[in-house]
């Protein structure tokens, strides 16, 4: 008899109690609707829950045995929340959707047949967010405009946690140790094959969103340290530029002052000297921090200690 692969649904939860069971619903229904049958478990991580969301979820999963569940002992984020499912996921692919109804689960088939077709990550674009504020549509886009700018791997805008991963990039995904995360941004500096679906974000249907501007702001300082080193380096650059011109500047008034004896009558008081010569050791001290933030910088890139290489496969080689 032929073994039925198993994929894994990852839903992160945050005082959820009146959604859980409408996900629940919705997913089982999706699923029955499948042409081709997969097993399936619907593992769900709460994360620090202070409402009904854990009895709940214990209620579902003894009726069930589909659905499980991860508490965690606090509440430590969405972030680590997603990881958790995802390293207890058994499936030969991990699918992870929101909880809030606002990734519209019937698009999973989609998502299966694009992972059957070859691609390693599906990841869901948002092209359209019912109920989105203009401060956080702004922030968004800003957000990408300068993670893209400053980042050693690209983002595309309106990228959602709303994605599937072969077993393969959840294997490689694992093994990231490093605590200050966005698992979005790992998953696409890990490589891979990938594709994309589109889709119009749902209106939340019960409950108020658990990011807010300030943790969305947290989030975003977060992925610009762990994603890129351009702000440990910005002092750096900095200094270079306020000492090249600042010594131009210096040699400028030298020569004009001391040597052409101010041919062209500017008259540079001493103030204005020492100003210039204050710029130039500023800029000295600013170019020293810039090399102590590239030893930093090899620091940080071995304390977070992310995989030297990805492999994807291999041809003709022994184990």
């Amino acid at each position: 008899m032929e073994k039925v692969s198993l994929i894994s649904i990852v839903i992160p939860v945050h005082n959820e109690e009146k959604n859980i069971p409408l996900i629940c619903d919705k997913i089982i229904e999706v699923w029955n609707n499948l042409k081709h049958k997969y097993a399936y478990e619907i593992i769900f991580v709460d994360d620090g829950s202070d409402d009904s969301s854990l009895k709940i979820l214990e209620k579902l999963s003894t009726a069930d045995k589909h659905i499980k569940y991860v508490e965690f002992s606090r509440n430590f984020g969405k972030e680590l929340a997603i990881s958790a499912g995802i390293f207890n996921a058994k499936g030969s692919a991990v699918l992870i959707i929101d909880a809030d109804l606002q990734h519209p689960p019937e698009l999973m088939p989609k998502f299966i047949e694009k992972w059957e077709k070859g691609a390693d990550i599906v990841i869901g674009l948002r092209t359209r967010n019912k109920g989105e504020g203009l401060i956080k549509k702004f922030g968004s886009i800003l957000f990408y405009k300068i993670m893209n700018s400053i980042g050693e791997t690209q983002m595309l805008p309106q990228e959602t946690d709303y994605r599937l991963l072969d077993k393969k990039v959840v294997i490689e995904f694992n093994r990231f140790t490093e605590r200050n995360r966005i698992t979005r941004g790992l998953i696409d500096w890990l490589g891979f094959k990938k594709d994309y679906i589109y889709f119009n974000a749902n209106e939340r249907i019960n409950g108020e969103a658990q990011y807010d501007n300030s943790k969305l702001l947290r989030l975003a300082l977060t992925s610009f340290v762990s994603q890129s080193l351009f702000p440990l380096k910005f002092a750096g650059y900095l200094g270079i530029f306020i000492t090249f011109f600042s010594g131009l500047l210096g040699l400028f008034i030298f020569v004009e002052k001391y040597i052409l004896n101010d041919p062209w009558n500017i008259n540079f008081s001493s103030p204005a000297i020492l100003a210039v010569i204050i710029l130039f050791l500023i800029g000295i001290v600013l170019s020293c921090l810039g090399l102590i933030a590239l030893y930093i910088a090899s620091i940080h890139a071995e304390v977070i200690n992310r995989p030297m290489f990805v492999i994807r496969k291999k041809g003709n080689l022994e184990d």
